[in-house]
């Protein structure tokens, strides 16, 4: 599988810092290439275009967030801390990766609408185990049993992705993980029970 493939990840990794310092529609595929130190033709053995390099990086990290969020799900622990690591973990991956940070939330909001429908596409597994901590605290009476569980979902991503944008917006000036008990605060005196 070309996934597996080392110049893949290199394509991948180039990708996020070409996009991050060059916004998205001024990214060729040929600075894609020299900053993976690859040549341009090799680019196609493993997308089709442009557009399918930018799917494929947020697939990549959306399954790196999904996988994580999976361990911290099996931990023996409150929902309630369930959710403090979720939103910990997310600050975290971004912070260690400011390319990262502003092509997820800059360059692929500047998206066309079928762009945007195939994220939300790949957001959504991640949405589902956000989900599971929500039901679960539901479960063990931590959170508020009339909560609507979508509008829930809505504002404790809502939060995290917005909190990340600005931090993003301010030129990463602060410790976005230091927020992480300011932002789990909120969040949990809005669903606990």
């Amino acid at each position: 599988m070309k996934k597996d493939k080392p110049k893949y990840k290199q394509i991948i990794d180039a990708a996020i810092i070409v996009i991050a310092e060059n916004g998205y529609h001024q990214s060729q595929v040929s600075k894609i290439a020299k900053q993976a130190g690859v040549a341009d033709g090799t680019i196609y053995l493993y997308f089709k275009n442009k557009e399918d390099i930018l799917i494929s990086v947020f697939e990549e990290k959306m399954e790196m967030f999904a996988e994580n969020l999976k361990v911290i799900l099996k931990e023996n622990t409150t929902s309630s801390e369930k959710l403090f690591k979720m939103i910990e973990n997310h600050f975290n991956v971004l912070a260690e990766d400011h390319h990262l940070a502003t092509v997820t939330q800059l360059e692929l909001r500047q998206s066309n609408l079928a762009l945007r429908l195939r994220i939300n596409e790949i957001l959504k597994n991640y949405l589902v185990l956000l989900d599971t901590i929500l039901k679960e605290g539901i479960e063990n009476g931590e959170f508020d049993p009339t909560i609507d569980i979508r509008l829930a979902r809505q504002m404790v991503f809502g939060t995290i992705d917005e909190t990340t944008t600005t931090w993003v917006m301010n030129e990463y000036k602060y410790d976005l993980v230091a927020l992480t008990d300011k932002v789990h605060r909120l969040l949990f005196k809005g669903l606990k029970a």
